[in-house]
């Protein structure tokens, strides 16, 4: 792996050959907290002990948080069901929590009656922001495109997304835009129709992808990287949106192979259940469970597992 695959490191395995270990870290004893397990050869079970709880992720944190986003961040996943909502709340929660106005926009919500609260509604909810907006909502589960057109209502196009979104950056320090599904799911059909990657191109905007964990995530995180890439549009980076209580050895590899194979950086890895705490226990959650260039202390090189025994590195 290249040096800057990896949110704030330096490398995949830290320093001096010790793998597992934070980079610059020195290297723990076997019977410190945190230090690496005996493993076997070709494993790729986690490189450290957690506290005893693997569904959260407070004992891998690393340093203090470096950075916070600003102006317009858009928000996708490699499909449906993989954390988006979350993960902006997280962000948001951040943000909001170091003095930042926060904003979040959900262009397009679908599979939601006129009651119900919204995706923008749950992030307001965990976040505790005040601005959160959705320009048209939907009742059947569907595509954005494909739900106006059933359902007779007028679609959002990208350029009305992208205009919401300029207003609200007027007046807040961060805007985060959630899209629906994956990158290309189109928003409109016809003319004047397009898709998220659409929304980020007018307003050269970074995006941020999120992932889901196991088995089938390397494809699908490398096609929506890709597509970003061809159009020219930057990835804000990768975060894995419900990192399972009892992950399997797909989930552990993922962690050093999707960087590799995507070409962007690890920057977050939020776990399962995340939005069934309470804001101030939601709040401490995002903070250990995303990395600096989002606002929080996760470092990412201690999820990582050790590698096989001889492997280069």
């Amino acid at each position: 792996m290249t040096a800057g695959a990896l949110d704030g490191t330096a490398g995949a395995y830290g320093t001096a050959g010790a793998p597992g270990l934070t980079a610059g870290a020195p290297a723990a004893a076997a019977d410190e907290p945190g230090a690496a397990p005996p493993m076997g050869e070709g494993s790729c079970r986690p490189g450290i002990r957690d506290s005893g709880n693997p569904g959260f992720l407070g004992s891998l944190v690393g340093r203090p948080g470096t950075s916070l986003p600003s102006g317009v961040l858009l928000v996708t996943g490699t499909g449906t069901g993989v954390g988006k909502t979350v993960v902006v709340a997280a962000i948001a929660a951040v943000a909001a929590a170091a003095g930042r106005r926060v904003a979040v926009l959900k262009p397009a919500q679908t599979g939601v009656s006129a009651r119900e609260p919204g995706d923008a509604a749950e992030v307001a909810r965990l976040a505790g922001i005040g601005t959160a907006i959705e320009l048209a909502r939907y009742p059947d589960p569907l595509a954005p495109a494909t739900a106006a057109r059933l359902s007779g209502l007028p679609p959002v196009t990208p350029a009305e997304a992208a205009g919401a979104a300029e207003d609200l950056a007027g007046t807040h320090d961060l805007v985060l835009v959630e899209g629906a599904g994956g990158l290309l799911v189109h928003l409109a059909d016809g003319h004047g129709g397009g898709t998220l990657a659409d929304v980020a191109a007018t307003l050269g905007a970074p995006t941020l992808v999120v992932a889901a964990a196991g088995l089938g995530t390397l494809n699908a995180t490398a096609l929506t990287t890709e597509a970003l890439r061809t159009r020219g549009l930057r990835c804000g980076g990768v975060v894995i949106g419900c990192w399972p209580e009892k992950p399997d050895l797909a989930c552990h590899c993922n962690l050093v192979d999707l960087p590799a194979t995507c070409g962007e950086r690890l920057v977050g890895v939020l776990p399962a259940g995340a939005a069934a705490l309470d804001r101030a226990a939601f709040i401490n959650m995002a903070l250990a469970a995303l990395g600096p260039s989002l606002g929080g202390t996760l470092d990412v090189t201690r999820l990582f597992p050790v590698p096989p025994v001889g492997a280069a590195h």
